[in-house]
């Protein structure tokens, strides 16, 4: 964490002692499992998206970036747009076959 970083520091109570020394006692990321390894799940979702079709990738285990650097891969490759929220990748439309394709061949071969 920065030195100065006032906004993972919102909402904290601070001490009145000149000797305080603050820690951040976040949780860790755990770190990011090989391709091959990793447990990934595509399914399409229509229930509370407006009717609009979503493509949803569940199942990542490793840290926000390398998460955030699959979504945007994917998002490319599919010619589309989409998010990464909660730890699952939303590409828009109905993408699954063409995801799951794309996923084997970039190494995750444990998708379904």
């Amino acid at each position: 964490m920065k030195k100065n970083d006032w906004k993972d520091r919102l909402n904290i109570v601070y001490s009145t002692n000149p000797d305080f020394n603050y820690e951040a006692t976040g949780e860790e990321e755990t770190p990011t499992l090989e391709k091959n390894r990793q447990p990934l799940r595509v399914n399409i979702e229509r229930k509370g998206r407006g009717g609009k079709t979503v493509t949803v990738i569940k199942g990542f285990i490793g840290t926000e970036t390398d998460l955030n650097a699959l979504g945007k891969l994917l998002k490319t490759k599919c010619g589309t747009g989409g998010s990464v929220k909660d730890g699952e990748i939303l590409i828009q439309g109905d993408m699954k076959q063409r995801l799951i394709d794309i996923l084997h061949t970039e190494g995750y071969t444990q998708t379904k």
